[in-house]
């Protein structure tokens, strides 16, 4: 794998790290709204956390909206648990690489607002 330059971050941390910890399970969402607040000058951070934001917030409302689902929701739940557990790796992956990773509509988004 090349080690490509991504530019310097203002919070001393390798931007392709900072970008896998926004996608992390379980401390992503709250690392991705750290390090959006507070990294100003590097772009790739900036837009791997804010994609990771308006993903979570997406996932959180389509599970909120499963729940109340009765059977077909229940059902649908867990592969929307376990589609998203994979996607988060791969962007994890990606971002490790160094690669701007644009999910549809999701990065557009971020891409805009980054």
């Amino acid at each position: 794998m090349e080690n490509k330059d991504l530019g310097p971050t203002s919070i001393g941390m390798q931007a392709n790290v900072a970008g896998l910890l926004c996608y992390a399970p379980y401390i992503g969402l709250i690392m991705a709204i750290v390090l959006f607040v507070i990294e100003k000058q590097n772009k790739f951070v900036r837009f791997h956390a804010l994609q990771s934001i308006v993903l979570c917030v997406a996932l959180i409302l389509l599970s909120m909206i499963l729940a109340f689902i009765p059977l077909i929701g229940w059902v649908i739940m867990p592969v929307v648990v376990i589609g998203s557990i994979i996607l988060c790796i791969v962007l994890m992956i990606k971002a490790y690489q160094g690669e701007m990773f644009k999910l549809p509509v999701v990065g557009d988004i971020a891409e805009k607002n980054s």
